[in-house]
């Protein structure tokens, strides 16, 4: 779920959370498991960014398990999303099996279609971006994308995230509200700019709220396709607005193991093809059924 750094108003704040969202869609990718990022000096430079944003940074990527930095050696990469398959068609990126190539195969078709239900729109977002890159490349052309996005109802009271030991401050549900509307506007422009500027002629996005708590991530692609996984909730030190450093429970949506599922059109009683079937009436019902 969450992966920002503080939700500071400030722009040092805004600049930090940019920094940790660029980083972790590089994790498993650019940066490989157990590989080293490069010094924080180079970072900063890179980045556009003073050297103490990038250390911002980093120190929200180490809360979450994602690197372990240490004095004198830098800091290194110490998981990756994972993503279980039993298909061959599973991409592997410098061995290991990633979101990024799924979304990216589901936009090479000339009609893209994604169902996801998620409890923020983080991880969407930098995909969707990673997509607008290449269509505005020209390396792929899809005619119509749709996108359908269930999150929670941002009234309602979730158990997560929050602070440990005061679950009724409200800081946590900010933040989170804070880190949503963020992503969905930014997928949601990057979307409809595509095609403002004529480079997908048509472009259908929509965007509703379920009264319901999100345990697992789900992405259905092009009706053929599911990810599929649970989150996990843990417990990290977090640094709020304010500065206080609190004990937080918190889910991180980018960690949760996947399970990849294919649907075989020539088999209705194929196992990948009860699950996808399954999980799509469930997300149609919820649609239309709850979701506001």
């Amino acid at each position: 779920m969450t992966g920002r750094g503080d939700e500071s108003s400030g722009g040092g704040g805004r600049e930090a959370q940019r920094i940790a969202d660029e980083l972790r869609a590089r994790i498993g990718h650019v940066y490989p498991l157990h590989s080293f990022l490069p010094a924080q000096r180079a970072l900063a430079v890179e980045l556009g960014v003073s050297r103490d944003t990038v250390q911002r940074a980093l120190r929200e990527l180490a809360s979450e398990g994602w690197i372990e930095s240490r004095r004198g050696s830098g800091s290194r990469v110490m998981k990756v999303q994972r993503i279980q398959s039993s298909t061959a068609k599973a991409t592997r990126v410098r061995g290991q099996v990633t979101l990024a190539p799924f979304i990216s195969e589901a936009f090479e078709r000339p009609e893209v279609t994604l169902d996801v239900y998620t409890l923020t729109s983080e991880s969407l977002d930098a995909h969707i971006r990673l997509q607008s890159e290449r269509i505005r490349g020209g390396f792929i052309s899809p005619q119509r994308i749709t996108l359908r996005m269930l999150l929670p109802d941002p009234s309602l009271p979730l158990p997560y995230p929050r602070v440990k030991e005061s679950p009724d401050d409200a800081r946590m549900r900010t933040r989170l509200r804070t880190i949503t509307e963020t992503h969905t506007a930014s997928l949601v422009s990057a979307l409809r700019d595509l095609q403002t500027e004529g480079l997908v002629p048509s472009v259908d996005v929509r965007i509703r709220h379920a009264p319901l708590t999100p345990t697992f991530k789900l992405y259905l692609l092009n009706e053929a396709e599911a990810l599929h996984g649970m989150y996990e909730i843990i417990e990290r030190q977090l640094e709020l607005a304010d500065g206080e450093v609190v004990t937080a429970l918190d889910v991180l949506g980018l960690g949760a193991t996947l399970t990849h599922h294919v649907k075989n059109p020539a088999d209705a009683g194929a196992p990948g093809t009860v699950f996808l079937d399954g999980m799509q009436q469930w997300f149609d019902s919820v649609w239309k059924h709850l979701a506001r």
